[in-house]
């Protein structure tokens, strides 16, 4: 026969011991993406094509509208001797006039060149990959049952450089982003008529100070 002191203690043992083995078992039958953390939000965030995919700018040579011409990615391309330009008459669709003729001068063939596939070299479309997105950090985590708001910084990358010349590596730019709680766990809205996509976070980014 057990006392009543060894009585206690056995029970509490056994208190602690199916408490632990419930616990254990909860734990079990949680995914990790049950829960939106700061570093479960970073990570979906950097995993992402937004993140992953390179930024990517078109250099479109020949018989340009003036506009097009005059635009700020053009100037930077000037200034830096990358691209020249004559007057030209103008096609059918670029009216009105003036329109200018843009070629790549040897020293912008010598930098892009590399940058594209060799069978795209000689065309009018260049499509460069110039910059890729980088996480900076999770700034805030907004709840509201199923649904969260997400604060973030990011900045962009520079791969080469023409994307030195386009993208400044200095400028943090903050956004947020809708995530949800589906049945398997939290993701990154897609796609939404009330809640805000990664696509529209990241065009309607806010330069920091």
């Amino acid at each position: 026969m057990l006392g009543n002191s060894e009585t206690l203690s056995f029970m509490r043992k056994a208190i602690v011991f199916f408490a632990g083995l419930c616990f254990a078992l909860l734990l079990a039958s949680c995914s990790p993406r049950d829960y939106l953390t700061r570093r479960l939000a970073t990570d979906l965030l950097a995993a992402s094509d937004a993140f992953k995919t390179p930024q990517q700018y078109v250099l479109q040579t020949g018989v340009l509208s003036n506009k097009e011409y005059v635009s700020p990615e053009y100037l930077v391309l000037q200034h830096r001797g990358w691209i020249s330009a004559s007057a030209a008459a103008c096609t059918p669709g670029l009216a009105p006039p003036p329109c200018w003729e843009v070629m790549l001068t040897p020293s912008g063939v010598e930098t892009v060149r590399p940058l594209v596939p060799a069978e795209t070299a000689d065309k009018p479309s260049l499509v460069i990959p110039v910059a890729r997105r980088k996480l900076v950090s999770i700034t805030g985590i907004s709840r509201q049952g199923n649904a969260a708001d997400v604060d973030f910084i990011w900045k962009w990358v520079p791969l080469n450089e023409i994307g030195a010349a386009l993208y400044s590596a200095d400028l943090r730019y903050k956004s947020t982003v809708a995530f949800r709680n589906y049945d398997d766990g939290w993701r990154i809205v897609q796609s939404s008529t009330s809640s805000q996509t990664l696509d529209d976070a990241l065009k309607s980014a806010e330069p920091l100070p």
